[in-house]
């Protein structure tokens, strides 16, 4: 875990994609997109049905390592609406044990705005944590500083002629965007310009590597 302040909050990055929040003992994720791999088997394209299962053990072994007490989820933690009726026993499980353990919250997003019944914890539009908003994605136009998810940023090079990415987190003055933190899902290039425009001037990608925090300014 790597500290650093966005908008006068200390917050702890984590390599894995997320972040802590120590005060709060708040742990917070991005797109999980659980039931991606059911999702994509409904049409025809199949993948190792392992997913969710993998992406909860992530999640359970950074609560236990943290100690946190609060977990928010930024959005899209279902691919679908109905990816939480094809959870699996053992994914099932995992779900009512963190639950169970701490207080849990779905933010809604763009894949599953109309999630009925999440299997414990509470469902809102949007959250706040030490005057930080939380929302799945973005709003360019308010000025409130404010942690989301959405756009599963990447920092993309080239080294030696071989493109090379990394997830990432992508902060500004008041917008920091955090990376998607289910196993199956892809990313979008941080510097490109939907999310340049959506953080604004000064853009920088960040990644927890050990103990450090890299940080790469982003330009289109």
């Amino acid at each position: 875990m790597v500290p650093f302040s966005f908008c006068s909050v200390d917050l702890l990055a984590l390599g894995e994609g997320g972040l802590f929040h120590a005060p709060t003992a708040s742990l917070l994720f991005a797109d999980l997109h659980l039931e991606k791999a059911s999702s994509y088997a409904r049409r025809g394209q199949m993948l190792p049905p392992y997913d969710s299962i993998e992406t909860l053990r992530r999640v359970l072994a950074l609560v236990e390592r943290t100690g946190a007490e609060a977990v928010y989820c930024l959005g899209d933690s279902f691919h679908d609406r109905r990816g939480s009726e094809r959870l699996a026993d053992e994914a099932l499980g995992l779900l009512a044990l963190l639950t169970a353990r701490t207080r849990w919250t779905w933010i809604v997003g763009n894949h599953d705005h109309a999630i009925a019944d999440p299997l414990g914890g509470h469902i809102v539009a949007e959250a706040e944590l030490a005057g930080l908003v939380l929302r799945h994605e973005a709003d360019r136009h308010d000025p409130r500083p404010e942690i989301s998810g959405h756009y599963h940023p990447r920092y993309m090079v080239t080294l030696r002629g071989r493109r090379v990415s990394r997830p990432c987190f992508v902060v500004g003055a008041t917008k920091l965007i955090l990376p998607s933190f289910g196993v199956l899902t892809g990313g979008m290039d941080a510097a490109d310009p939907v999310i340049l425009g959506t953080v604004g001037v000064g853009a920088r990608a960040l990644i927890a590597v050990r103990e450090r925090l890299l940080g790469f300014p982003l330009a289109a």
